[in-house]
């Protein structure tokens, strides 16, 4: 995993458990389980983009085929919500296979537009209310909170513990994964598909298990959506949603899933404390990723700690010359 990312992980454990105790408030206690449910979508949406340097506008729909299986299956069905959550995973894992077998033989803006497609489709039959299970636009109400062994998950500080701690499992596992072969597979391919497969890399087989991955973790994401809300209907998971995931993962940083994290927690604040951001929300988003794509390619965070750095050695010449410490003295060379 590297000794950079225990202690990246060593510190966001110590910040969660501070932060109940700094916030009595539990609006804002809300505002992190908002941070937490679009960090797990965003994680996997980086690793597709970030590491397998694919494309996807679609995002949005399997975070809605997490919300409305689980949804339906614990409100129509008689789930109970883990087994639902679980159902709602498989499927999503289905209809990605589906969805990506034809769609990642696309390239660049081919693939973006096949998976807005999907995208829209699901948010299309989730409005259309098909044999009276979604609701139409009203959505439907109902859909029960969580339990951990027996204990309800029924407040803001249970949320908040739950969320954020499927997110460091989630984290660990695959910090350990793009760190090992796999992940280097991965950044073969982002650096050129063609080249990977001239150094025995199955493209195809990486690919396609990338994208089920991060289909499987918008799932969840959805889901925990659902029974955290108790309310499911289409408008949040339209086309805006899908291009704001993608805004999140481009200002943190694509190649980097600390970055997911960042970028996820920076805008969903911005976008719960300063309501004209909500009025201008996929204007606001372009304007973002064309700053972000221009001004600071590699995400808001790393680019801007770069610029500092540049700055301060600039400032500082003489500290930067001298940071190998004092040049050594030539030596005399005894005459013979």
């Amino acid at each position: 995993m590297g000794k950079r990312n225990v202690i990246g992980l060593v510190a966001l454990v110590i910040v969660l458990l501070l932060i109940p105790r700094l916030l009595g408030n539990p609006y804002y206690l809300g505002v992190l389980v908002w941070c937490g449910i679009y960090s797990l979508a965003c994680i996997g949406l980086s690793l597709f983009m970030g590491y397998c340097g694919q494309i996807s506008l679609g995002h949005a729909g399997f975070c809605a085929l997490g919300a409305y299986i689980s949804g339906i299956l614990t409100t129509k069905a008689g789930f109970a919500p883990w087994p639902a959550m679980l159902v709602a995973i498989i499927a999503s894992l289905i209809v990605a296979l589906a969805v990506g077998l034809p769609a990642l033989r696309l390239r660049g803006h081919y693939l973006a537009m096949a998976t807005l497609g999907f995208g829209v489709i699901v948010y299309v039959v989730a409005e259309g209310n098909p044999f009276g299970l979604t609701g139409g636009p009203s959505g439907f109400w109902g859909v029960p909170k969580l339990s951990v062994f027996g204990l309800a998950v029924n407040d803001e500080v249970r949320w908040y513990y739950l969320v954020w701690g499927i997110v460091l499992v989630i984290m660990v596992l695959l910090l350990n994964m793009v760190n090992s072969r796999v992940g280097r597979a991965l950044k073969s391919i982002h650096g050129g598909e063609t080249a990977a497969k001239a150094m025995g890399v199955n493209t195809a087989r990486y690919k396609i298990g990338v994208f089920l991955l991060s289909a499987a973790l918008a799932s969840v994401a959805g889901s925990l959506y659902a029974h955290y809300v108790g309310f499911v209907n289409p408008e949040p998971f339209s086309l805006v949603f899908s291009i704001h995931l993608v805004t999140m993962v481009v200002v943190g940083g694509m190649t980097n899933l600390w970055g997911a994290i960042a970028g996820t927690a920076l805008l969903t604040i911005l976008t719960r404390y300063f309501r004209v951001f909500k009025e201008i929300g996929l204007l606001l988003d372009g304007f973002i990723l064309i700053v972000i794509m221009l001004l600071f390619p590699q995400g808001l965070f790393v680019g801007a700690a770069k610029k500092l750095a540049g700055l301060f050695r600039r400032a500082h010449p003489s500290i930067h010359s001298n940071s190998g410490g004092h040049p050594k003295k030539h030596e005399e060379v005894p005459a013979a």
